[in-house]
């Protein structure tokens, strides 16, 4: 994996925090100075936040467990959406729906509602058998529902984690994972609580190249830990096809040596016959 350095954080203007007067005091130990009336995000501390991250996030995706991508503020959508659906995690980027954790259950349902909805409006006969209106109304609920719920169309469980970008923005989502103790992992600007979340990342949670940087960063941190998971795999299947083997090898030989014992008498029997 490509590591992140200080410059190519400089670059993308991950330091740049909000007006000293929208801080919070909790994010101080993440701060470097103030500029301008602007708070200086510290990298070197965002350098090593980051690669906690991204270690926890290995181990995780490692154990076969899925990452939710969550950001639904306009310049972050694109680029989690595509990071997502590279990855095949589950996201949400335009709006999180109240209780999509906490009531799962009913999720589940509206997930249901979505796929049989698919299905039935790919099946000819079955749209042209439909009125027209009927039709519309279908196709606008089935739209609406992909909107809202698409990124998360093949979640049969609850998330191992979540990746958040704006935390106060997003603070539905961060409260619901906490009551469920799902660890977060986000970027955390110098307005945001990090106490909220379990893996703050300080940075610019505003401009495009430093969502984006950070995004790709989680993103082959993921990746990275697929790639284990199917070494792991390959190590694992490989093992048992040596141990079947000499399983295999090792009966042949018990089976050779009971024929060999029991040809043995007979053997002895003929020799004494002809005598």
């Amino acid at each position: 994996m490509a590591q992140i350095e200080y410059k190519d954080l400089l670059d993308a203007g991950v330091h740049f925090g909000h007006l000293t007067r929208k801080w919070d005091p909790r994010m101080a130990p993440y701060i470097f100075m103030e500029k301008n009336g602007i708070h200086i995000v510290d990298l070197n501390k965002t350098l090593s936040c980051l690669d906690q991250a991204e270690n926890a996030i290995k181990q995780i995706v490692r154990s076969g467990r899925k990452i939710m991508f969550v950001a639904t503020k306009k310049q972050a959508q694109e680029i989690v959406t595509e990071e997502a659906k590279r990855l095949k995690m589950p996201y949400v980027t335009d709006r999180w729906l109240g209780g999509m954790l906490t009531n799962f259950g009913t999720i589940r349902k509206s997930l249901k509602k979505l796929q049989t909805l698919d299905k039935m409006l790919s099946d000819e006969a079955t749209v042209n058998n439909i009125a027209k209106r009927e039709r519309l109304m279908l196709s606008r609920e089935q739209e609406k529902l992909n909107r809202v719920l698409g990124g998360v169309a093949d979640l049969t469980r609850l998330p191992a984690a979540l990746f958040v970008v704006d935390v106060k923005r997003e603070h539905i989502a961060v409260s619901e994972a906490q009551r469920l103790n799902i660890p977060v992992f986000a970027i955390c600007d110098t307005n945001s609580n990090p106490d909220l979340v379990d893996f703050p990342i300080p940075g610019n949670d505003d401009a495009y190249k430093s969502i984006s940087l950070l995004t790709l960063a989680v993103g082959k941190a993921i990746e990275e830990g697929l790639m284990e998971r199917k070494q792991d795999k390959d190590d694992q299947r490989l093992a048992e096809e040596e141990e079947a083997k000499r399983q295999s090898d090792l009966r042949n030989e018990t089976e050779s040596d009971e024929e060999t014992k029991a040809a043995a008498p007979k053997a002895v029997v003929e020799e004494s016959d002809e005598e």
